[in-house]
């Protein structure tokens, strides 16, 4: 019986590299923002959605979806991101399930769903345990503003734009602190994949 774990955390909280330190380990991971932008490439009917809600200036001259001036419509704006949200969240589904389905196939122990909206999209219904990667609130806005050359404000309305990190945290079944070094994190991870190993 194949395990299902969901991971999920805040922008900037460090997701990214439990999830590389999981591929690291030959576990396969469904990256839900991979696939997030391939159900948006030309000529999808992902992108006709997108276009026939938000029109044609989200497109770049080549036809590609211009992430930068969507990203600045929809975290200024609720309304717009919950629209995007729901526009694009069928076409995710629909191929994070396919994915499982042909990895469950496989007969593989433990597959890895990260996917940062993890308990907005109620995916937690999906995993045997979910995983978020926890911050403090102050740890995740310097690295924000480090990371993408944000100003305090707008790395606040990014922030903002998600459910509290806290409240992930507090809804999930492991937390891995990542306010220290990278090598903590790892450590915490090769902990939960012992324990994992020995009760399967």
């Amino acid at each position: 019986m194949t395990f299902v774990l969901g991971l999920t955390g805040g922008i900037a909280s460090g997701k990214s590299t439990v999830s590389e330190y999981f591929l690291e380990k030959k576990i396969p991971v469904i990256d839900a923002d991979k696939i997030a932008k391939e159900v948006v490439e030309p000529r999808t009917p992902g992108l006709s959605k997108v276009i026939s809600h938000f029109g044609t200036s989200i497109l770049q001259n080549n036809g590609e979806l211009d992430r930068k001036k969507l990203g600045t419509i929809i975290f200024n704006n609720e309304a717009e991101r919950m629209a995007l949200n729901e526009i694009v969240h069928g076409e995710i589904e629909q191929r994070i399930d396919q994915l499982v389905d042909e990895l469950k196939r496989e007969s593989l122990s433990l597959i890895v769903m990260d996917i940062p909206l993890l308990y907005e999209v109620d995916y937690q219904e999906k995993c045997d345990e979910v995983m978020t990667v926890f911050v403090s609130h102050q740890t995740q806005m310097t690295r924000l503003m480090k990371r993408d050359n944000l100003s305090e404000e707008e790395a606040t309305e990014r922030i903002k734009s998600q459910m509290p990190l806290i409240d992930k945290a507090l809804l999930s079944d492991v937390i891995i602190d990542n306010e220290a070094s990278i090598e903590n994190t790892r450590l915490q991870v090769d902990r939960w994949l012992s324990i994992f190993e020995q009760t399967r």
